[in-house]
């Protein structure tokens, strides 16, 4: 059963999820949001996801590289947050989570109530709008707790800004 949103009861605002990486299209999915937020009294929501696995090394080694992934979630998300600023002139909040991008995904949603909307940005490669726009609007979009609203990646600033 899925969980009741509280993004509108008193003292509760409407959050946008977006899934912060090193893609192209997300910087598309970040002004849409963060316009979004604006128009409507909302916030951001920043996650990134430290994949799983890239620390089975020697425990020194395994130290180093969690910090180094720790460091680049907080630069990366440091810079979206600047991006998000600068687009709408509102603070957003920033999650980190270690696990699978998808699971984290939906765990984040699980805690936090006030998430009613995740979104995506597809990306332009021949290869298809990437692998989270694929699994979430493909295979889970039945069964995910939120809607989702994929921006298309052609789109600039101005025409975000005119949809928004």
């Amino acid at each position: 059963m899925v969980a009741i949103r509280k993004s509108f009861e008193e003292g509760h605002r409407r959050k946008f999820l977006v899934v912060v990486d090193d893609t192209p299209e997300c910087d598309r999915a970040i002004v849409y949001a963060a316009k979004r937020a604006a128009r409507t009294g909302g916030v951001v929501v920043l996650l990134f996801v430290i994949a799983p696995g890239d620390f089975q090394h020697w425990l020194g080694v395994e130290d180093i590289m969690r910090a180094e992934a720790q460091e680049l979630a907080e630069t990366t998300l440091a810079k979206a947050s600047d991006r998000v600023r600068s687009v709408a002139r509102t603070e957003p909040e920033t999650v980190i989570r270690e696990g699978n991008k998808s699971d984290e995904i939906v765990r984040l949603i699980e805690s936090d109530d006030d998430i009613a909307v995740l979104v995506l940005a597809a990306g332009l490669s021949s290869e298809g709008p990437g692998p989270l726009v694929t699994q979430i609007a493909g295979k889970a979009a039945g069964h995910f707790p939120i809607p989702v609203t994929i921006v298309p990646g052609n789109l600039d600033d101005d025409a975000i800004a005119a949809l928004a």
